[in-house]
C-alpha cells in the first residue's frame, strides 16, 4: 500500500490543521492562513478530498446541551469469535441508537463501545433493551466517563510537518 504522506506537503498539512480547527473555513480564509490564493486552496482541498485524506465534514454537537449528560465506555466480550458471529454482532450494533462509537479491539475484550444517555436510569434501560440483546454477548463491562480531559478529532502527531517533504 502506498504511503499517502508521499502526496502531502507542508502546505497541505497547514490546510488540514486549519480545517481540523474549523471545517467550515472558506477557501479565502484558509488561503490567508497558509499564504495561498483561494483558488490554490480550493484545488488542494479538492485533491485532499478526492484522495480520501479529508473523509468528510460535520458539526460537533454538545451532547450535554441536548440532555445527554452521561457517557459510558462499554467493553463487550463475545462467546465466540467465529467470523459469521462477529459479522452478526457488528450488524446488530449498528441498530443500537444509543451507541456513537464501536470498534473491534484486541485484548481481553472483543468490542469497545461509547454509549450516551440522559441518566443512570436511562443507561439501565439501554443496557436491558439494547446491549443485553446483542447476539453472542458473554460479558459486558461498563465504566462511566467522569470528565473529559481531551477530545480531539485527530492526534496532533498525525499532522506533524516534520514527517513530510
Amino acid at each position: 500500500m502506498k504511503n499517502e504522506l508521499e502526496n502531502i506537503d507542508r502546505t497541505d498539512l497547514r490546510i488540514l490543521r486549519a480545517l481540523v480547527e474549523n471545517g467550515r473555513s472558506a477557501d479565502v480564509t484558509l488561503g490567508e492562513k497558509v499564504n495561498l490564493s483561494s483558488t490554490a486552496v480550493a484545488r488542494r482541498r479538492k485533491i485532499l478530498e478526492d484522495d480520501g485524506i479529508i473523509a468528510g465534514y460535520g458539526a460537533i454537537l454538545n451532547h450535554k446541551k441536548l440532555g445527554y449528560s452521561i457517557q459510558a465506555l462499554v467493553l463487550i466480550e463475545l462467546s465466540s469469535q467465529e467470523e459469521s458471529k462477529l459479522v452478526e454482532f457488528e450488524e446488530a450494533v449498528l441498530a443500537c441508537p444509543s451507541m456513537s462509537f464501536c470498534s473491534f479491539i484486541s485484548g481481553e475484550n472483543d468490542f469497545m463501545m461509547l454509549v450516551t444517555v440522559r441518566s443512570f436510569e436511562h443507561f439501565d434501560s439501554v443496557y436491558r433493551s439494547e446491549l443485553s440483546k446483542l447476539p453472542y454477548v458473554a460479558k459486558i463491562r461498563s465504566s462511566f466517563l467522569l470528565h473529559e480531559v481531551a477530545s480531539r478529532r485527530i492526534a496532533p502527531a498525525i499532522l506533524d510537518s516534520s514527517r513530510v517533504r
